[in-house]
């Protein structure tokens, strides 16, 4: 596409929004400002802050775990659909080996959280 185009483009994009944006503001309703609407929960009612507030260190270990395990999963996902192609290059053993030390780690890592009582709430 040559100069020209992108520079039509870029232009009619932005009438196109100027004139969407000036359509809005004739055809909506006056913004109502409401201090409680800009509460954290919306709910009516005035919520009442605490300085001091201690958030638990399991809920972020907690979160930090699945995480951890759920990138492991999502990671293990494209090497099973594409092992086939690797088999039919020859590398299917190289990569059949680096994947079975990839979930032992993976193993290694889900018997230590059991072990170590990383998700017990006592």
């Amino acid at each position: 596409m040559p100069l020209g185009g992108v520079i039509f483009i870029v232009i009619f994009i932005a009438l196109f929004g100027a004139f969407l944006l000036w359509v809005a503001s004739k055809t909506g309703g006056k913004p109502v400002y409401n201090t409680i609407k800009y509460e954290p929960y919306e709910c009516g009612l005035p919520s009442v802050e605490k300085k001091d507030t201690k958030v638990s260190v399991k809920y972020y270990l907690t979160a930090i775990l699945f995480i951890l395990f759920d990138i492991e999963i999502i990671f293990m996902y494209p090497w099973a659909i594409s092992f086939r192609d690797f088999i039919s290059t020859g590398g299917g053993a190289f990569v059949f080996i680096s994947m079975m030390v990839f979930i032992a780690i993976f193993i290694f890592g889900l018997f230590w959280e059991v072990k170590s009582k990383a998700l017990e709430w006592d």
